[in-house]
């Protein structure tokens, strides 16, 4: 699918690098997969997934720990989570995705970045139909029998798989999602990141010049408490 391991490994530091803005959603996704899936990551995959990813930031145990308590806590807000589509500078795509106490909030801080910064949301589902949504994981393919490995994952759902240096990434259907984390668990193979991710089926390119005002609303959208991603139709 022509994905450069440079630029996807340059997305993910730019993306993760604030500690100040990142621990907080991956509190917030930990406290999530708890509330619906218990506490115990033994028997909730999705909780062990949010925890795996936590760890993969370096988040301390501590906060991992408080925020799955969380998760029991009678003054726990309901945490909705919504999407939002919008348009970008340059025909740029976005699929925002977002986890929040308060919809009322963010859809107004949504769309105000939206409109400051050369975009404009537009309304739900108007976009969705440009971007596959698709289990992308993350794993070290040292010390590993990656033929073994691919035949065990083509049976679980695996589209793609790419290894290069010390990186490897598997590609498949979000359905597919906890059928392939199994099979990494029960072949001791490490994961990196595991994640759901909406892929463009379209990707485009666009000039130096006008990455830097599309990637600028990228980091905008980003910083809001209320977003845990965001996704474009930029061709890496």
């Amino acid at each position: 699918m022509g994905r450069a391991f440079e630029i996807r490994r340059g997305a993910k530091e730019k993306r993760w690098g604030k500690m100040s803005r990142i621990f907080p959603k991956l509190a917030k996704s930990i406290t999530m997969a708890a509330k619906d899936g218990g506490p115990d990551p033994d028997s909730n995959a999705t909780l062990r997934t949010a925890i795996l990813n936590a760890k993969a930031e370096n988040m301390p145990k501590d906060n991992i720990e408080k925020a799955i308590k969380r998760a029991a806590g009678k003054d726990l807000a309901d945490i909705a989570q919504i999407n939002y589509e919008g348009k970008g500078p340059h025909g740029s795509l976005f699929y925002v995705e977002c986890a929040t106490e308060n919809t009322n909030r963010s859809v107004t801080n949504v769309r105000t970045i939206f409109n400051k910064n050369g975009g404009e949301m537009v309304n739900s589902g108007a976009l969705e139909f440009m971007f596959d949504r698709k289990s992308v994981i993350e794993f070290n393919p040292s010390d590993v029998n990656l033929e073994e490995l691919e035949l065990e994952l083509m049976d679980a759902g695996l589209e793609e798989m790419e290894v290069e240096g010390d990186m490897g990434l598997v590609y498949g259907e979000y359905t597919a999602f906890g059928n392939l984390t199994t099979v990494f668990e029960k072949m001791g193979v490490e994961v990196m990141k595991a994640s759901l991710e909406r892929i463009p089926n379209n990707p485009q390119q666009f000039t130096e010049e006008q990455l830097v005002e599309i990637d600028s609303l990228v980091d905008k959208l980003e910083d809001d408490e209320d977003v845990q991603a965001v996704f474009t139709n930029i061709d890496r």
